[in-house]
């Protein structure tokens, strides 16, 4: 059997995967791939739960494509509907409740939950019994990018599958597919820190304008010109247009929806739309802002690369003049300062907190720093 997709770069993962899918071989009732995000975890899930499916099925071919359409009956795929968490109602009926139910068509059925580290507890403590003891016919495929902070519960239960991050070298390639010129490419690379998502995300649509406002905002603080640039309003307006973008296509999804259901459904359909809305805005702005502090705190970083003479060790690399004029007279451990204030403000970010406020506290906190 050929490598499944997403596993061409990931040996681990192919050999753990090849051989639970061998003649004779025996697949694991739960597995957790864990690794970077973009590093290939979800298309091999995909791509498993096909092999899984089909295998004794009439016409293999077919389960594969419904697989990959997601419109196979006995294929299950969660994805949080919190801000930040994976709730109670995201495992329950779906997976625990549908866990005892014998499959519609194939021989299993087959459940994928992504950000398994987003599971609050009592979400975690409803998926025990299920991952301790399942049905015959079922497997559950965990996903996640932060391995550490996976339950122990819910990892002891596991069989792992690592995923290593890419190289910047194949992550560069990988970008420049999309018709990136090299040299952004390459940056976009480095700078995504081996996530594969992240550096298509620095190099298509508004994340040049992300990363721009990333940039102005850590030379702001160098530059002394913070009261005058305000430069955390350029990250907040690439925040709110992702925010509306994904508003606008629940909105759209919503009105598909309510276009076959009853007039009963409607408000129970639109209640839960609303908090859907409301949840995914908020994930998909914080993303934006905690991508823009990451390029700002990479700066600050690069910086002290040159400061220290370790050029080599360069993200942005397509803007190493400008570096270099930032690191003429600078102070090395006042910039790795400068990088542990952005990181703490990053964390900060994941908990309710005023975001202008944060920022602009944050940026004349690194110009008094700098100065």
């Amino acid at each position: 059997m050929t490598a499944l997709a997403g596993t061409e770069h990931h040996p681990n993962a192919r050999a753990t995967l090849g051989a639970a899918l061998a003649p004779g071989g025996h697949a694991s009732h739960a597995y957790l791939f864990h690794g970077p995000s973009g590093s290939g975890k979800r298309t091999a899930a995909r791509a498993f739960a096909a092999e899984l499916l089909a295998d004794g099925a009439p016409d293999p071919d077919g389960v594969r494509s419904r697989v990959q359409h997601g419109t196979h009956p006995d294929l299950t795929w969660v994805t949080p509907s919190g801000a930040h968490e994976m709730l109670v109602g995201d495992i329950e009926e779906p997976v625990v409740a549908a866990a005892a139910m014998t499959p519609f068509e194939a021989a299993r059925r087959v459940f994928v939950i992504e950000r398994a580290d987003t599971l609050i507890d009592q979400a975690a403590n409803k998926m025990l019994k299920t991952l301790e003891e399942p049905a015959p016919f079922v497997h559950i495929v965990l996903l996640s990018d932060r391995l550490a902070e996976v339950l122990p519960t819910i990892r002891s239960r596991c069989q792992l599958v690592r995923f290593d991050a890419l190289s910047a070298e194949q992550l560069a390639e990988r970008v420049g597919r999309h018709g990136i010129p090299p040299e952004q490419a390459r940056a976009c690379a480095r700078l995504a820190l081996g996530d594969g998502e992240r550096a298509l995300e620095l190099a298509l649509g508004d994340g040049p304008a992300l990363r721009a406002g990333g940039e102005r905002f850590a030379r702001a603080a160098l530059a002394g010109e913070v009261g005058a640039a305000k430069p955390w309003s350029e990250l907040l307006a690439v925040k709110r247009r992702r925010g509306e973008d994904a508003v606008a296509a629940l909105e759209a999804q919503l009105a598909e929806e309510l276009e076959v259901v009853s007039r009963r459904e409607r408000r129970r359909l639109e209640n839960e739309y609303a908090e859907r809305i409301r949840r995914t805005r908020r994930r998909v702005e914080t993303g934006a802002l905690d991508l823009g502090l990451q390029i700002a705190s990479l700066w600050f970083r690069d910086v002290a690369c040159l400061v220290w003479s370790t050029p080599e060790l360069l993200h942005h690399t397509d803007r190493v003049d400008a570096l270099q004029q930032d690191a003429d007279g600078r102070n090395a451990q006042r910039l790795r300062a400068a990088v542990e204030l952005v990181e703490e403000t990053r964390r900060r970010l994941r908990s309710n907190v005023t975001e202008e406020l944060a920022l602009e506290t944050l940026a004349y906190r690194l110009e008094a720093l700098l100065s």
